[in-house]
């Protein structure tokens, strides 16, 4: 993909949830994922309330989630009209950055959660976002993500841009960027790998980052 590709996918996929804030906020907001969350959570080292990054909070969900636990969440959102809603929904600080134009503090948060989001990031764009991602952890912080997978393939879905890595493919760009694999997981539990669409993993900054 060229710069012009990159932005263009990034503009229209950001332009479906501007357009579908409101319909996104009521068709997610009951969604249970307490087991990311606490995923996240229990692989996190030193003494709560932690530090979070809710990167791709959407309308605020989880942003309510991790606050109500005691901990310190801060929302980075794409989509203006979902960072709107976050902050309105949650309370929370909440960033306004495009994915793929990223401004992060360094070695700032303790844990980040991308929860149904990395998925929309090309993969000629992945492993600089994934980078800026591990910097912006503390030394030994701690990344959960969880995504759609697939057999590598990635394109359009409708006006929405998605990559659907398999588990090797997706293992070989986090190490590649930084980061030390915890565990993995499919989701929903407890039903057939061919019904569990979405690929949860926990992973932790290395001592060294890659260059």
């Amino acid at each position: 993909m060229t710069p012009e590709d990159l932005k263009h996918t990034a503009n229209r996929t950001l332009s479906h949830y501007e357009s579908s804030a409101e319909a996104f906020w009521q068709g997610t907001k009951d969604h249970d994922v307490s087991q990311n969350i606490d995923a996240l959570l229990a692989h996190l080292d030193g003494q709560a309330p932690f530090d979070i990054l809710d990167f791709g909070c959407g309308p605020g969900r989880d942003l309510q989630t991790f606050k109500a636990l005691g901990h310190r969440p801060i929302g980075l959102e794409g989509a203006t009209a979902l960072a709107a809603m976050a902050r309105h929904n949650s309370g929370c600080e909440v960033w306004e950055q495009n994915f793929l134009a990223l401004d992060l503090p360094s070695d700032r948060f303790d844990g980040i959660f991308a929860n149904a989001v990395l998925f929309h990031v090309p993969s000629a764009a992945l492993p600089r976002v994934l980078a800026q991602l591990c910097a912006s952890l503390k030394p030994h912080g701690v990344l959960f993500c969880s995504n759609p997978h697939g057999n590598d393939q990635e394109g359009w879905q409708g006006s929405r841009y998605g990559a659907y890595h398999s588990l090797a493919t997706w293992r070989q760009f986090m190490q590649a960027a930084g980061f030390v694999e915890l565990t993995h997981y499919y989701r929903p539990t407890g039903l057939p790998l061919a019904q569990q669409p979405w690929l949860a993993s926990v992973w932790r900054r290395a001592g060294t980052l890659a260059t």
